[in-house]
């Protein structure tokens, strides 16, 4: 989900800012133009640092500005199908839920929650089973596991990605320690007694 990575990219300098240091100036362009950007291994870059400029800009005929090569660590975040992530329920809306994890928000389906039928209680603001009880409210900790993903490259915080709890070990946090609970309950060779 968090990567580190090594970078190159092109950064365009514009001509009114050509008497400006051009090492500070390709940091601080490079930081504004990539920072919250979808790059093309649909990635999201978080942080750029250790910008280095890369030979002698290029000025493209007509444009007037110079098109720098730069070289870059960053922090990238990309979800992975099948990954499993933990968040924090945000919105709760009649359809389903939406889950923070990282920088993005997931789209966990009503139909995703449970095994269960799931009910929206509005006014409560929570997605209830019907026969299970249990509930899912904004602030509740949930884990699940992404079954799709769409990052948007004009806009990452409109990106699509799908959220799946119908599993074993998936769901609310509390949901998880009461089945590992009643699991090892189970499991526990009766006790005898002292003689």
């Amino acid at each position: 989900m968090y990567l580190r990575v090594k970078r190159e990219d092109i950064v365009r300098i514009p001509p009114d800012r050509l008497a400006e240091d051009i090492d500070t100036l390709a940091q601080q362009l490079t930081r504004e133009t990539l920072e919250g950007k979808v790059g093309a291994d649909k990635s999201l870059t978080l942080i750029a640092s250790n910008i280095q400029r890369e030979g002698e800009g290029r000025i493209v005929h007509g444009d007037g500005a110079i098109y720098q090569k730069v070289k870059f660590d960053a922090v990238v975040f990309k979800p992975y199908l099948q990954e499993i992530v933990d968040g924090t329920v945000v919105e709760v809306l009649k359809f389903g839920a939406f889950i923070r994890f990282g920088p993005l928000d997931g789209l966990l389906h009503i139909s995703q929650i449970l095994d269960d039928r799931v009910d929206a209680d509005e006014v409560g603001q929570r997605l209830v089973g019907k026969d299970s009880k249990r509930d899912v409210r904004v602030g509740d900790k949930v884990r699940a596991r992404v079954v799709a993903v769409s990052l948007n490259e004009r806009n990452p915080r409109e990106s699509k990605i799908g959220l799946t709890m119908r599993q074993a070990g998936l769901g609310k946090l509390d949901w998880i320690e009461e089945d590992r609970k009643k699991t090892t309950e189970r499991k526990a060779p009766p006790r005898k007694g002292r003689r």
